[in-house]
């Protein structure tokens, strides 16, 4: 058996297994599993060094292992350097390989390219250093706002964008926090936005995803403002890692079913 897994912290709202496990059987890679692998940060290093050993082919990384998963890769991709966080590792040959496809995997995700369109960014993560580099490198006019403002500073200066000490309004609005995951009503308590400022003609992102959609969504959606939901970016993102593990193309549409499926 060939094991890919998810590891994060909490991990047990993932729909990766489901969507990923559709993904193998339409492949045909009967021999092939995906697993949730919940790990606290102590003992994240540590499990992930001996999962190769274990049978495993590569894992995607979550909240909050991104920038953990980069520091233990032994090489990595361009843009998993450029970001300085990873969500994708591969074990090749006895080595662990890190990348991200959040990028790419957001990118996708638009209905249209981000070019000359000012974008804040809630969150200085992993998930949102990958939202910062992606809509810096598309052509956008990027802010970045975290409650830690250092952290929104070193971001900043990694990757040559703005960071605010307050949210500022913007064209498209990116949520890179976990808020909303577990507490979709609590989305405005938690992030300093007034629902009357996500109205027509902006986009609003949510990369948390959970069943029912989130507040901030369904708040932007009654505003007249255009939505984009944390399960095509799951869907997007997740396609690029298993074409990295496979070296097959992805059944995205068999994965966007069970990514939007609620088991």
């Amino acid at each position: 058996m060939i094991y890919l897994g998810v590891c994060g912290w909490p991990v047990a709202h993932s729909r990766s297994p489901q969507m990923h496990n559709a993904a193998l059987a339409a492949l045909g890679l009967d021999d092939w599993r995906y697993v949730r692998l919940p790990l606290p940060p102590d003992l994240f290093a540590e499990t992930v060094r001996a999962l190769p050993a274990a049978g495993f082919r590569g894992v995607n990384v979550t909240i909050p292992h991104k920038e953990a998963a980069l520091a233990l890769a032994d090489r990595a991709s361009d843009a998993a350097r450029a970001i300085g966080a990873a969500n994708t590792l591969t074990f090749v040959e006895g080595a662990i390989v890190a990348d991200n496809t959040d990028a790419p995997g957001l990118l996708d995700s638009l209905p249209e390219p981000p070019a000359g369109r000012t974008v804040l960014i809630l969150g200085a993560g992993g998930a949102g250093r990958a939202a910062a580099w992606a809509m810096k490198a598309a052509g956008a006019d990027v802010a970045v706002w975290n409650r830690d403002g250092d952290r929104a500073l070193a971001l900043a200066a990694d990757l040559g964008v703005r960071a605010v000490a307050r949210p500022e309004r913007a064209e498209i609005v990116i949520n890179c926090t976990s808020v909303g995951l577990s507490d979709p009503a609590g989305t405005f308590k938690a992030l300093p936005l007034q629902a009357d400022e996500l109205g027509a003609g902006s986009l609003v992102v949510d990369m948390v995803y959970r069943a029912g959609g989130t507040h901030l969504l369904e708040a932007a959606r009654t505003r007249g403002a255009g939505v984009v939901d944390g399960l095509e970016i799951l869907v997007n993102q997740g396609a690029a890692s298993l074409e990295r593990w496979t070296g097959l193309e992805a059944p995205r549409e068999a994965m966007r079913v069970a990514a939007t499926t609620i088991a």
